[in-house]
């Protein structure tokens, strides 16, 4: 890829990255018109129409529209907790879990208030206060 220097074995997937950096969305959802950058991605889109959801959790019948979600959903079941903060050790089952919580450590609060410009840690929190004006 010139614009990152990525490197893939097929044209095909280099073609496919491309779309990355020149935001081009050529699937479109039928339903809604919502677009995407690959065909897979509006596959998983329709599922919300549909209501399909294919991947069913073995141990408590639980289904998800996408296989990534079982797998974090199953972690629930086996106690796997693969993401340790680096700051304090505490382990975490999902990825935007850890992300969640290094923010008590870095203080950091991406989510604001277009209205009075206060900030929040997590968009639960924004959500809340939107309630307020």
């Amino acid at each position: 890829c010139l614009d990152c220097g990525k490197s893939f074995s097929e044209s095909t997937n280099l073609s496919n990255h491309r779309r990355i950096h020149s935001g081009e969305k050529p699937y479109s959802c039928a339903d809604c018109g919502q677009s995407f950058s690959h065909r897979s991605y509006l596959n998983i889109h329709r599922r919300t129409h549909t209501g399909e959801k294919p991947f069913s959790c073995p141990d408590c019948g639980k289904s998800f529209r996408q296989s990534a979600n079982l797998s974090s959903h199953r972690r629930i079941h086996s106690g796997e907790k693969p993401y340790s903060c680096a700051d304090c050790g505490q382990s975490f089952s999902d990825k935007s879990t850890l992300i969640r919580h290094h923010r008590t450590h870095t203080g950091e609060k991406p989510f604001s208030c277009p209205d009075c410009g206060k900030s929040f840690s997590q968009i639960s929190g924004l959500t809340q206060h939107r309630f307020t004006h």
